[in-house]
């Protein structure tokens, strides 16, 4: 079973990474190829996103490598399939109704929850 979430966590946590750090560091014009929802949102809210999910990532993977505050890795699961709720909220009310990516993340966050309580 550690296997199994190790390797769906990592997946996860990869690619909040990688989302969160581009949110944090390129600018409007930079993001808005990629997420149509950016003019809808001031720039200080996609940032605090792109930090959310920069620290949701470390949530999923360092509690279980160091054994310190293993509690966080459901937390984090968890607070993913909340991000992920909001974001298609925010995808159906705009003009951009693409929402199989959510979907997917809300499938693969919901997933790890249970492997992670028994860390």
């Amino acid at each position: 079973m550690n296997i199994a979430y190790g390797i769906v966590a990592g997946l996860l946590a990869l690619f909040y990474l990688y989302a969160g750090a581009m949110k944090v560091i390129r600018n409007r014009d930079q993001l808005r190829p990629m997420m149509a929802w950016v003019d809808r949102m001031p720039l200080a809210a996609v940032r605090a996103l792109g930090v959310v999910e920069i620290l949701g990532a470390s949530g999923l993977i360092l509690p279980p490598l160091t054994g310190i505050a293993p509690w966080l890795a459901p937390a984090a699961a968890i607070g993913f399939v909340l991000l992920q709720t909001g974001a298609v909220a925010v995808h159906l009310t705009g003009e951009d109704h693409s929402v199989t990516l959510n979907v997917g993340l809300i499938a693969t966050a919901a997933v790890t929850i249970w492997p992670a309580t028994g860390l």
